[in-house]
């Protein structure tokens, strides 16, 4: 019995770390992490409706060096490209049509785009305006309240000693795109300790006796 019990507070204690992962990542975030450079990669902005109001539009903005190509469209939403002073595209914004990101929701969405040509950290600067006016800006360092994503940009060589990118056949007209599932790795590995600690929990329940 003791060691049963000793086990299930190892796994709520694993269980709350995972979690607490989960949640402090719960902000605009832009996947996958890591990419190559030069390649032409889909990108998912994942976000979360963090308020007790429904967000209703997203702009994000381009880092130097990336060139987007084309976007998936989201049912409910619009889509449009901000255009710089040159001409040149600079940003995406979606626009709800059918009420937006509810309270407790997330939405994804996604396109393809062209990776800076050399290697280092790009930043993706995003808004969320929220259906009450207010906006947040996901503009600050990795440390701040409101953390612009971030994605490593490596060389092949780099990407190829770590071993941790795919590639998969791309549904545009270019070569390869690289793709990442970390972050819903660590939401099921966070749900199958979660339920192993409540199953664990159930059998020391039932298996004490009543004092004599």
């Amino acid at each position: 019995m003791k060691k049963i019990t000793k086990w299930i507070a190892v796994l709520l204690f694993a269980g709350s770390i995972l979690t607490f992962t989960t949640v402090a990542e719960a902000h605009v975030t832009v996947w996958p992490k890591q990419s190559i450079t030069g390649t032409w990669e889909k990108y998912t902005v994942r976000v979360p409706s963090e308020k007790n109001v429904n967000t209703t539009k997203v702009r994000l903005e381009f880092p130097q060096g990336v060139q987007v190509e084309s976007v998936m469209p989201v049912s409910g939403w619009n889509y449009q490209f901000e255009k710089g002073k040159d001409g040149k595209d600079i940003a995406l914004i979606w626009t709800a049509t059918n009420g937006g990101i509810k309270p407790h929701e997330f939405m994804e969405f996604s396109f393809v785009a062209q990776n800076p040509k050399t290697k280092g950290t790009i930043a993706w600067r995003a808004d969320q305006t929220y259906a009450d006016g207010s906006v947040v800006h996901w503009t600050g360092a990795p440390d701040s309240d409101t953390p612009a994503s971030v994605t490593a940009i490596k060389t092949s060589d780099q990407a190829n000693s770590t071993g941790t990118m795919q590639h998969e056949p791309m549904v545009s007209n270019h070569t390869t795109v690289a793709t990442s599932s970390s972050s819903s790795t660590l939401n099921i590995i966070s749900i199958v300790l979660a339920g192993l600690a409540f199953v664990l929990s159930l059998i020391s329940f039932f298996r004490k006796k009543p004092n004599a």
